[in-house]
């Protein structure tokens, strides 16, 4: 066998890691842990802030550093404890959401607020994805802006998530950066942050480059991340955004695409 080509594994975790009922299947488990055992690092690097990813860590025996909030916390979890963590300057954003307003007009709002137990507030009309993950919900918009925070979750009426995230990237591109997430998650983020700037950021600790490193996404936000590593693996059930800038195109989330992947790599 072959040593593993990689030092670093970095994955997504919605529509990646994840099936769609939020596990990871033992083949999944499986190939990581074969990976790890030949010298490889996995890092988890999602859009979910920490307090919506910790339990998912906990359940895979994670002790390593995750990068979380799109780049904008780096977590160390066998210490439960942030390492770094980035906050959306809360005047730009009102400023970025008002001049998106001014062009599509009103928008449903959630915005997740900064820390290891940071509270997602949920405003009026922004539809909830099921599933276990909480919510504060909120009446008085100066609940929104009250305490620091990382992003804001928009949401429209009638436009797709694909339309929003061009007008509002189109309108306000210069003050915040604009990601579409997943299905019905398009966020405000501090310009320049990325899943590439936190995933640098917790590489340059591992003592990893890119060069070393071959990660997995489904969506337009994992673009970044794949412009950064050496290899970018795109899952079967991906935006097709991501699919035209990917290396290489696996099986879906809920067909292993990972361990796919890594079977072959290990294999080789």
């Amino acid at each position: 066998m072959s040593p593993f080509p990689y030092r670093l594994v970095a994955t997504d975790l919605d529509g990646t890691l994840l099936r769609a009922d939020e596990s990871v299947s033992d083949r999944t488990r499986d190939a990581l842990a074969a990976v790890t055992a030949a010298g490889a690092a996995h890092i988890v690097v999602t859009g979910r802030a920490v307090p919506w990813t910790r339990h998912i860590l906990d359940d895979l025996g994670y002790e390593g550093i995750a990068v979380c909030g799109q780049g904008a916390q780096v977590y160390h979890a066998g210490e439960h404890r942030l390492l770094t963590s980035l906050t959306l300057d809360r005047q730009l954003a009102g400023l970025a959401l008002s001049k998106i307003e001014a062009e599509v007009g009103p928008v449903a709002l959630a915005a997740s607020r900064d820390g290891l137990d940071g509270e997602v507030l949920m405003g009026p009309g922004y539809r909830a994805h099921p599933g276990p993950l909480p919510y504060v919900p909120y009446e008085d918009p100066a609940e929104l802006w009250a305490a620091p925070l990382t992003k804001l979750y928009l949401q429209h009426p009638t436009l797709s998530d694909d339309e929003l995230t061009r007008a509002a990237r189109a309108t306000v591109g210069g003050l915040v950066d604009i990601v579409m997430a997943g299905p019905g998650v398009v966020e405000i983020l501090p310009l320049g942050l990325s899943k590439a700037t936190g995933l640098s950021l917790a590489a340059r600790r591992l003592g990893v480059k890119a060069a070393e490193t071959i990660a997995f996404g489904d969506m337009p936000n994992d673009i970044p991340m794949f412009g950064w590593a050496a290899h970018g693996v795109a899952m079967g059930n991906a935006h097709d955004e991501l699919r035209a800038v990917a290396d290489e195109i696996t099986t879906s989330n809920e067909e292993d695409g990972i361990a796919v992947v890594l079977e072959r790599l290990l294999s080789a």
